[in-house]
């Protein structure tokens, strides 16, 4: 602790404390946010075996590797459907055994979309994952907003590729323009609903929308 700043002690003490961080070493996932996804999952039950799944804002990688477990995309489980993973983000993604990474991609750009639809089967999604968030400025509502756009890029992107009936998880952080996001997503699918993990922090404003059964217009 000697020479850093309170802030960064408190942050310290606050990852040797955290139960996940700890499950994360011991079960070797890259981060604490994987638990995130296991505990949704576990619950509606979204990634199942040979579905094929896009990660937004996927570094380092946890989310991808609760996908690649759970649609059997390294066909470990050799009596199942063998799925498929494709993460996307801005930052560099480590290599991961039965996940195809856009290192370095925008998830907006054309390039990105054709990129997509070469590695997706049959170039479509059943679920998307979007666990993306921007570089925090310190200003909450501006915080908030930035965030807001980037779920809704992820819808744009579902417009494009997630089959009817496809599933998507998005991460927000609770503010004026939630409703907005919402009423959008409740236009594109028929089950919209607001879900808060465990490991998600409680002083944390970090939500995350669940929609199912995407409705092709």
């Amino acid at each position: 602790m000697k020479g850093k700043s309170a802030a960064d002690q408190r942050w310290l003490v606050r990852q040797l404390n955290d139960p996940f961080v700890k499950a994360a070493h011991l079960q070797n996932y890259r981060c604490r946010s994987a638990f995130k996804l296991i505990e949704i999952d576990d619950k509606y039950r979204l990634l199942k075996p040979g579905l094929s799944v896009i990660d937004c804002g996927a570094a380092p990688g946890a989310w991808s590797q609760v996908a690649v477990q759970r649609v059997n995309s390294t066909a470990e489980s050799a009596d199942l459907p063998k799925g498929s993973v494709v993460g996307i983000d801005l930052l560099r993604i480590a290599p991961l055994d039965g996940a195809q990474f856009l290192s370095n991609h925008d998830i907006t750009a054309p390039l990105t979309h054709m990129a997509l639809e070469r590695l997706l089967p049959e170039a479509r999604a059943d679920v998307i994952l979007s666990d993306m968030a921007p570089n925090a400025s310190g200003l909450r509502e501006l915080d908030h907003e930035r965030l807001v756009t980037m779920c809704l890029s992820a819808l744009d992107l579902a417009d494009k590729v997630l089959r009817p009936g496809g599933s998507l998880i998005c991460k927000y952080w609770d503010g004026a323009l939630a409703h907005k996001l919402q009423q959008r997503l409740s236009s594109m699918f028929q089950d919209v609903r607001t879900v808060k993990p465990r490991a998600s922090r409680k002083e944390s404003a970090e939500l995350f929308f669940l929609a199912r059964m995407f409705k092709m217009r």
